[in-house]
């Protein structure tokens, strides 16, 4: 068996895609000079792939029926059991972007339903080494591409707390099954909060992890530099202990740079006293926030005072560039690496998922079914990337020094930092003929004290510190590189000496 040459058309249109001027017969020349190089790809398509072992036994599961589903937050319910550690006896869901070897994944999207992944992701195998059970995969947002819940192709997820109600996203599932006590844990991923923002109006513990602390081998990328995957808990030693298995290097993601690990959970206990704590005003007051949340983060602040820590004002100029800076890597990175790269891209050395890649290069002939909030990301990163040659990427990415620069210069005088995760409570979700001003608005509105540590890799975490009008309050706690620690000793802290629902 051979791989398919190109034919003298399909070199005319190749030739002309590139600005080449070539008459057919210089064409049938290059065609002619290239038959050399073919033998190689024969031989590369002959060999077998490279992949990670698959451990445990599985079955593919089965689609819950809605009235077993009603925030319509699985996909597909299996059960995978591990082995022996310390996760025995932990229910672990998976975020449909995440590789389950042999169970259906769709991350969101119509265009990859019918996809089922052949390998296991690094953090997979990590879970069920350390005796979890995997209950199977649940929703996320159309490839991940909204901060509502919204977008997922079989229709939206719903508010654990109140039905109508966005959960947040991309991770929408996965903060709702925990909320809803079906399983003890879930696995999220974040590039602009999909976290942080479900923990938010969904009332669950969510970390996203330094950039790299966790590999994302075997993840669906977006975009390799704000690529993060973290934990969804109920509370936070969960989070620290689920932290503490996946965390780590794998040799197989270029994510991964100077990672240092620590024990988590000993962080648990130690309470608040003599923390220093900056309360960043610029998180504060946003347009088309809620003026309830602020009040229950600042509530909050204080509340770490009267556990002894020393909590003040800070203010940091740069924060609220943070979003518009994060804006051109989103959007120029994910229209490169997610959709004309098939979602691995190139000029990375580490373990690529060849199937999913396939199977998401589909998109092209399906182009009309992606989400609206997909779509307008493409429209930009697609527009910048052509008329000024990914310019506003690259420069993003230089500037995104100074501005985490910025945060380290308040973490070199403080612990923590403290803000609101969302600026609002969760917002009703817009109706299936609404129109495209209000969808975009409920896909991106949420994001502005979220995604600026996407871009600089800070660890962030959302706890809940409040519920308002039935819908919960988010407070984000922001520490120094691979010092997640920190963040868990004044979360358990606060979570041990506050019952968020009654506030």
């Amino acid at each position: 068996m051979t791989v398919k040459r190109p034919t003298q058309a399909q070199l005319e249109d190749i030739v002309a895609s590139l600005g080449m001027s070539m008459d057919p017969a210089r064409v049938n020349e290059f065609l002619v000079a290239m038959q050399g190089n073919f033998p190689a790809y024969d031989l590369v398509d002959a060999l077998p792939d490279e992949k990670p072992d698959v451990r445990y036994p599985r079955t593919p599961g089965h689609r819950p029926l809605p009235e077993d589903n009603p925030h319509n937050a699985w996909y597909v319910k299996t059960d995978v059991a591990g082995g022996d550690g310390k996760l025995a006896g932990k229910t672990v869901a998976l975020k449909d972007n995440v590789c389950l070897a042999g169970v259906p994944m769709m991350n969101g999207a119509s265009t990859l339903e019918g996809y089922t992944p052949d390998l296991d992701a690094t953090i997979v195998t990590r879970l069920l080494d350390a005796g979890a059970t995997i209950k199977g995969k649940v929703h996320c947002e159309y490839f991940c591409l909204s901060g509502g819940s919204h977008t997922n192709a079989t229709g939206p997820v719903h508010n654990p707390h109140k039905m109508g109600y966005a959960s947040g996203g991309s991770s929408s599932g996965s903060a709702v099954v925990v909320a809803l006590g079906e399983v003890d844990m879930a696995v999220g991923g974040d590039q602009g909060g999909s976290i942080r923002i479900p923990s938010s109006f969904s009332g669950t513990y969510g970390m996203k992890p330094t950039h790299g602390l966790v590999p994302y081998t075997g993840v669906m990328p977006i975009e390799s530099t704000i690529d993060h995957v973290g934990p969804i808990t109920g509370n936070v030693a969960d989070n620290a202990l689920f932290l503490e298995v996946m965390a780590g290097a794998d040799g197989l993601d270029p994510r991964q740079y100077d990672v240092r690990t620590a024990d988590y959970t000993a962080a648990l206990g130690k309470g608040a006293e003599g923390l220093k704590i900056g309360v960043v005003a610029e998180g504060f007051g946003m347009a088309g926030g809620d003026a309830d949340v602020d009040e229950s983060v600042r509530a909050a602040a204080a509340h770490f005072e009267s556990l002894n820590a020393s909590v003040e004002e800070v203010s940091i100029p740069m924060h609220p560039q943070g979003a518009a800076i994060w804006t051109p890597i989103a959007l120029e990175g994910l229209q490169w690496q997610m959709m004309h790269g098939n979602g691995m891209g190139m000029n990375w050395k580490g373990q690529y998922t060849t199937s999913l890649l396939d199977a998401h290069a589909a998109w092209r002939e399906r182009a009309d079914e992606l989400s609206d909030s997909l779509k307008i990301c493409m429209l930009i990163g697609e527009y910048f990337i052509r008329h000024y040659r990914g310019r506003y990427y690259a420069k993003s990415q230089n500037i995104a020094r100074r501005l985490t620069a910025a945060y380290d210069a308040a973490l070199a005088k403080y612990d923590l930092l403290l803000m609101p995760t969302t600026p609002m409570k969760a917002t009703p979700l817009p109706e299936a003929d609404a129109p495209l001003a209000e969808y975009l608005q409920r896909a991106f509105e949420m994001i502005p004290n979220t995604a600026p540590f996407d871009t600089t890799g800070h660890p962030a975490m959302s706890i809940p510190c409040g519920m308002n009008d039935g819908l919960p309050v988010g407070l984000m706690l922001i520490g120094r590189h691979y010092d997640e620690t920190t963040i868990y000793q004044a979360a358990d802290a606060y979570a041990l000496t506050v019952d968020w629902k009654s506030l």
